[in-house]
């Protein structure tokens, strides 16, 4: 994250466990990075009480995924399933359950 130097600015909208929470909180309060934009978070739903009392940070429900678009792209991709796999073709997006 020091990379990232003073104006640098982390967002995450994949999972929480992506980012080191801990040293994230403390490059925050420290100012080593510019802040922070968090949709998720390392042990949902217990947010950082720090991360609250931030001007720097941004903070949001786990709704980044909740778009007119992702569901459209949801949509296409299911579609494109159901056809490869009634046309016995590779399927595009596979799920393993292991």
């Amino acid at each position: 994250m020091l990379a990232l130097g003073k104006n640098g600015i982390i967002i995450n909208v994949g999972r929480g466990a992506l980012i080191d929470e801990t040293e994230l909180v403390w490059c925050l309060v420290q100012r080593e990075i510019g802040g922070a934009g968090l949709d998720v978070f390392e042990n949902e739903p217990n947010v950082p009480k720090e991360l609250f009392e931030l001007d720097n940070v941004v903070l949001s429900p786990h709704k980044a995924v909740l778009t007119s678009e992702s569901f459209e792209a949801l949509h296409e991709l299911i579609l494109a399933n159901l056809d490869a796999f009634f046309s016995d073709k590779p399927l595009l997006f596979l799920v393993k359950n292991d």
